[in-house]
Parts: structure tokens; C-alpha cells; sequence
């Protein structure tokens, strides 16, 4: 418990940080529907390649899945894309239309449907549990909504076309990724989407808002795990690392989910910022002994920064050529690596 009051006061200390709100003033219709969407299903582990594709469907893109997933997972197996890998693929691998891609957290089912009024498709990253499956990530794609029956219908790459879930279930499970989402648009609607975001236009407002949320809902039920998590994940992202450490202890402590670290690594981050690397090497060899995750390259590349950390360099690159080898695309594996490789010569 002492760790709880310890952050308690931290938190109390958070105050003035406080987010600009957005104050939309556009009225929202009862009933819409986006119908330009791609309908494709996922292949094995492809819920992010796939999603994604569907939503390019908005904007004209005619490849299917397999070009995303060649570039983002490289490896059949990979259980995880990450949001920032999904719009590093919309920024910069497909030239041919205009389209870019933008990522934030602390999301409200009030701006997205903003967002989609407006024509911006938003995916949402969410924990998710199909009846016969343990909880796992998936992306989400919305198409539209309905107040009446207060639901949302979206394109469930799982599942399929058409599938609907309540408001209240989007919420539930939309927490265990921090509210985070992927707004999609075209160069010349730039200006009018960071209109429509308002304070979260800017990133670090951005994180100070998740952070308020998540402090709210810590508050309210202080047994609530994902809410303690993504304070820890705002905190980290506004560079308070002994609060974000704390935080994540406490989620930690009060359960997580198993498959937890194949999907979020702001924990690892943080306690990397503190020095506790043994942390993280418990966590990533738990990673590869889990069934699965042993097809994260993540898990390679934290392993190779906790054996940095503590001065085994040789390992280090190890893991780092590991990673690369899982996935030649992600980006901090080949600039660690690289960077080790010049210290070497």
C-alpha cells in the first residue's frame, strides 16, 4: 500500500498539467454509416495489416492485406504490429496516394465519431477476448453507429463485415490500449483534422490528457490495473520515469493480462530510464517462454537494451541482430545496431 499513497501524491501533484479539452461544437447524427471500407478478413495474426488495408480502401488502395504484412510482420508468425509501425506504413510505403496516418491515445467515443462525421477513418486498438480465445490486441475499424441501440458497427477483420459491439464494451476494452487510435487522412485535410482534434493535435497535450483520464479512473477504483498501466504509459511519455515506474508496479501487482507484453513496452522503456534492467529481462524471458511470445521481435530488442544497460554489449547486438532478423523493418532494432556496430569500429 505504501507504494499506492506514494503515487496518490504524485498524481495529487499532476494538477496543473491539466489538458486543454476539445469543445466540439458539431451535433452529432443519431444514426451514420461509413460504407467505403474494405471487407477483408484477416489472416493468421493479421488483424493490424488487415484492418489497416480495409480502411485504405476509403481512399482508393487497391492491395490487399499481404502488402502490409510483408512490410509490417515480415515473419508469419509476429504476434504484434504496433500502432506507430501501422502509420510509419501508411507514411512512407505507399506513395501512390496521398494518405497519412496519425497516432494518438486518450481517446473519446465523442471525437471519433467526430472524426468519422467528418470522412477521417479511425481504427481503435483494443484488448479483445472471442468466445474460445484467451484476451489478446486487436485493431478495430468503426463504419458507424447507431445511439438508438447505442452501438457502434465496424468491420472486424475476426469476424467480419457488419459486426457490432455497445458502446459500453468499445469502452471496456478500448482502456487496455490507453484509448488509443489511428486517424487516416488525405495531405490537403491535414489542417482541418488537427482542427477537429483540437488540444490533441499536440502530442504532449496529448499524453497530459491520457494521463487525466487514467488518474480519474485509478481514482474511482484504485483495483483497476489498466487504469494504473496507462498512467504509467503517459507518464513515461511525458518523461516523469520514477512515477511511470511506480505506476506500472502497481498494474503489475494487481494483474495484467499474460499476453500483456506482446503488445505495450512503455513499462520496459521506463524501467530501462530507472537502471532496472533484471525487470526487464524477467519480463522479455517471460515473453519467450509464453507460447508466443517468442514471435515479438520487441522481446528481442528489450532484452538487447536491458543487456546494454548493464554494460554486455556483445549480447546486446546479439539481440539486436535477433530482432532484425524476426523483422529487417523495425526501426529501433537497425538504429541500435547500427549505433553498437560504430562503437565497435
Amino acid at each position: 500500500m505504501k507504494s499506492l499513497f506514494i503515487l496518490i501524491s504524485i498524481l495529487m501533484l499532476c494538477i496543473p498539467l491539466q489538458a486543454q479539452t476539445n469543445e466540439s461544437s458539431l451535433e452529432l447524427p443519431g444514426i451514420f454509416r461509413m460504407d467505403t471500407f474494405g471487407t477483408e478478413y484477416q489472416g493468421w495474426n493479421n488483424c493490424g495489416p488487415a484492418t489497416l488495408t480495409n480502411a485504405l480502401v476509403h481512399f482508393g488502395y487497391e492491395d490487399d492485406q499481404h502488402r502490409a504484412a510483408e512490410w509490417l510482420k515480415p515473419n508469419y508468425e509476429d504476434k504484434n504490429v504496433s500502432p506507430w509501425q501501422m502509420a510509419e506504413f501508411v507514411n512512407t510505403q505507399i506513395p501512390e496516394i496521398p494518405v497519412y496516418a496519425i497516432v494518438r491515445s486518450g481517446g473519446t467515443l465523442e471525437l471519433i465519431q467526430t472524426l468519422m462525421v467528418k470522412g477521417f477513418p479511425v481504427l481503435i486498438e483494443k484488448g479483445y477476448e472471442p468466445e474460445g480465445y484467451d484476451w489478446m490486441g486487436h485493431y478495430l475499424l468503426l463504419s458507424g453507429w447507431d445511439d438508438s441501440q447505442r452501438e457502434f458497427n465496424t468491420m472486424d477483420s475476426f469476424k467480419g463485415p457488419n459486426t457490432r459491439y455497445s458502446y459500453e464494451d468499445i469502452e471496456h476494452y478500448w482502456q487496455h490500449f490507453n484509448y488509443k487510435f489511428i486517424a487516416l487522412y488525405t495531405a490537403n485535410r491535414e489542417e482541418e483534422l488537427m482542427e477537429l482534434l483540437g488540444a490533441d493535435a499536440d502530442e504532449w497535450q496529448n499524453h497530459i490528457k491520457a494521463l487525466e483520464m487514467a488518474r480519474a479512473e485509478a481514482i474511482e477504483d484504485q483495483e483497476d490495473a489498466h487504469a494504473w498501466y496507462n498512467m504509467g504509459n503517459s507518464f513515461f511519455h511525458l518523461g516523469m520515469y520514477d512515477a511511470a515506474v511506480q505506476a506500472f508496479d502497481r498494474a503489475l501487482s494487481l494483474g495484467l493480462p499474460w499476453r500483456m507484453f506482446w503488445y505495450q513496452f512503455e513499462a520496459l522503456e521506463a524501467y530501462y530510464q530507472v537502471g532496472r534492467y533484471d525487470d526487464m529481462i524477467r519480463i522479455a524471458r517471460q515473453n519467450q517462454n509464453d507460447g508466443g511470445g517468442q514471435y515479438v521481435e520487441e522481446t528481442y530488442y528489450y532484452l538487447g537494451m536491458a543487456r546494454e544497460g548493464r554494460g554486455e554489449t556483445q549480447k546486446a547486438l546479439q539481440n539486436y541482430i535477433a530482432a532484425l532478423t524476426f523483422n529487417p523493418n523495425f526501426s529501433p532494432a537497425r538504429e541500435a545496431r547500427d549505433r553498437l556496430r560504430a562503437g565497435q569500429s
